[in-house]
């Protein structure tokens, strides 16, 4: 969940001293990140308070906020991509080794991470930049950079229907977890992020709406669809075990933010998603064997 760059004043604000800075924005998505994971990681002691993970629910819609605005306002579309992209790569390779060699990668009790956030926002971009070329009515490119990823799953699930053969389906599977991501494979963030996302910039013009739209939004995928999908739910499991709606609570932030850049590192965000990852990832497996 970490995505930066440079975010200047949208177009229909104006940026002004009041308010977060998107560096700030940035820095909170980054401590309900830490505190999230460390839930996720260390859960298993029953000693990390369930408030970690629910607060953790606002890291991923903000760090998607400021992705939102870094791709809406840097002068090099190209190169932002390309930074989320490899290192969605390298991640995605380390997540398909821990299906292949769990043996040896994955901890005693079989949990393993898969955090590929960086997967669910390269997706993303490559969709938004579907919708400005349609705008600029470059509708072949346009309706490819759209169609293509979002129909990717289906056409993945085809081709292993056709050819159910072991050597071609690792082969393709190497290819949807690396260079060819599919949303539906990934588990943080996948389908739910391009959902999120294209919302938040079809509305990026104006603030209110925006944050209105990402409410709803988060409304309908969440709730009604862990209604449908699980009938039996109480309304206490909505704060116990379904929270994932929580996530409603990061336009409080976004409402704030100021339109300014603010002070810090890009190259923090960017790096610092992996690695505290497979660190947190190590020390809880030496952890468990303590126990």
């Amino acid at each position: 969940m970490q995505q930066t760059l440079l975010l200047q004043t949208p177009s229909t604000q104006t940026a002004t001293g009041k308010g977060i800075s998107g560096f700030t924005l940035k820095y909170l998505a980054l401590i309900f990140m830490v505190l999230d994971h460390i839930h996720y990681f260390f859960g298993f002691t029953g000693k990390i308070p369930l408030l970690f993970s629910q607060l953790g629910r606002l890291a991923a819609p903000l760090f998607l906020f400021c992705v939102i605005e870094g791709f809406t306002h840097t002068h090099d579309r190209k190169k932002y991509f390309l930074r989320i992209y490899l290192i969605s790569v390298l991640m995605g390779a380390i997540q398909f080794s821990f299906y292949n060699i769990g043996y040896v990668l994955v901890r005693p009790d079989g949990f393993f991470p898969q955090n590929q956030m960086l997967a669910s926002f390269s997706i993303l971009l490559v969709v938004l930049q579907g919708f400005d070329w349609c705008a600029q009515k470059k509708w072949g490119r346009g309706l490819a950079a759209i169609l293509i990823p979002t129909l990717l799953p289906f056409v993945v699930s085809v081709l292993m229907a056709a050819f159910p053969g072991p050597v071609f389906g690792f082969s393709l599977n190497l290819l949807a977890f690396t260079v060819l991501p599919v949303h539906s494979f990934i588990m943080d963030g996948g389908t739910a992020t391009l959902l999120f996302g294209v919302i938040l910039y079809l509305f990026r013009k104006n603030r209110m709406r925006q944050a209105a739209a990402f409410v709803i939004t988060c409304v309908l995928w969440d709730i009604l669809r862990l209604r449908l999908m699980a009938p039996e739910l109480a309304l206490a499991d909505f704060f116990t075990a379904a929270y994932e709606w929580m996530e409603v609570f990061t336009v409080m932030p976004m409402l704030c933010y100021n339109g300014t850049k603010g002070r810090g590192s890009k190259r923090l965000f960017y790096w610092f998603y992996p690695v505290h990852i497979y660190v947190l990832y190590a020390l809880s497996c030496l952890l468990y064997q303590l126990l």
